[in-house]
């Protein structure tokens, strides 16, 4: 799972980054000290995996991991080039889904790019940035269709017929991920590679005083807009989090307690990136390694094995499994399987969240 941070100049990206991914990113309070993304990979908290952990004494633990990357500050234009946004825009595309940093606190030391703090104009002006890049992607589109269009191609006429519903959503201000495309139309688009298309995640952050309780005025209307694209919107406190990742495990959980908090915000973002994705984990388990998995929903077992190998896909045979809340509850391997719930699937076994899984393949 690769998330791209973007927002406003000065509403706490960097920070946020730096804390959940501690690699250390240039922090400043004026526009643009971010110009080359920063990239830091994180450790999914999985309470599951660490259990399986305890259990099996493995020889390593391999978490499953989130990629995040911190572009840098939009601005009004930047699909124009302003602020060198072309450049940044680029780099958005290359994310799975897109983690919107809304500043929702106000703080008069810190300066807004704008004059004032207003994240419901916040949204809108990266919004229309957005969507005037794709705008401009699927004017591209439709030239380069033009001539396939003429000679008979299908693929290039089913490539113009979606960019003109395209052009015409997206003319009206609106996202290309609330265009509602069939199945079809999303397999044509894949290549027209629109920014507007990709999930997006409101990350609203917010000063200490508001965490407690989970948000306050600015973050009620972010949750309205959320609401409304089915997305979600998440209040979390980027100077906590700095200040969280600079202690000790034992001490991070005092200073939650403190707070009245029950868990980092990292924790609850990265659920809300795979809930935004569709995504659920799978495990592995042994006393060699025991490792997280990542997949999509609805992944039947071949796929999963060859999230693995592709050998494993390729040469599936079966798989055998057993939940993990199964296996909590029965304490031991060994007695999962004498109870009869270590069950033997074929391909067509849609995967579900928590399987442990042993694949048997044959190439």
């Amino acid at each position: 799972m690769k998330l791209g941070i973007v927002g406003l100049p000065n509403v706490g990206k960097s920070t946020l980054f730096n804390a959940i991914t501690k690699a250390g990113a240039q922090v400043a309070n004026y526009p643009f000290c971010t110009i080359d993304p920063n990239v830091g990979v994180v450790a999914v908290p999985d309470a599951r995996l660490e259990f399986l952990s305890g259990m099996y004494a493995p020889k390593k633990t391999v978490p499953a991991m989130v990629e995040f990357v911190d572009i840098a500050g939009l601005v009004k234009g930047a699909s124009q080039g302003e602020g060198l946004g072309n450049q940044f825009l680029s780099h958005i595309r290359e994310c799975d889904a897109i983690v919107q940093v809304v500043r929702c606190f106000e703080d008069k030391d810190i300066t807004h790019v704008t004059g004032k703090v207003d994240p419901v104009g916040d949204i809108e002006t990266i919004l229309t940035e957005l969507v005037l890049a794709d705008l401009d992607a699927v004017e591209k589109r439709l030239q380069k269709s033009g001539k396939g269009v003429r000679s008979g191609d299908k693929v290039a006429q089913a490539q113009q017929a979606l960019a003109e519903r395209l052009k015409a959503h997206l003319a009206g201000g609106r996202p290309a991920r609330a265009l509602g495309l069939t199945e079809e139309e999303r397999e044509v688009g894949r290549d027209f590679w629109l920014l507007t298309a990709k999930p997006v995640l409101y990350a609203c952050n917010v000063g200490e005083a508001d965490l407690p309780g989970m948000g306050n005025a600015h973050t009620a209307k972010v949750g309205e807009i959320a609401k409304a694209e089915g997305a979600q919107a998440i209040p979390i406190c980027a100077k906590i989090e700095a200040e969280l990742a600079e202690l000790k495990d034992d001490e991070q959980a005092a200073f939650l307690k403190d707070l009245g908090l029950a868990e980092p915000g990292l924790n609850r973002l990265i659920r809300a990136g795979y809930d935004l994705l569709g995504l659920q984990s799978f495990y592995t388990a042994g006393e060699d390694e025991c490792r997280a998995w990542t997949i999509v929903k609805g992944s039947r077992a071949p796929q999963a094995a060859g999230v693995i190998h592709t050998d494993f896909e390729r040469g599936f045979i079966r798989a055998e499994i057993m939940s993990f809340d199964d296996l909590k509850s029965k304490g031991t391997e060994k007695a999962v399987r004498e109870a009869g719930m270590l069950r033997q699937e074929g391909k067509e076994y849609v995967m579900r969240d928590g399987d442990i899984v042993y694949f048997k393949f044959n190439v």
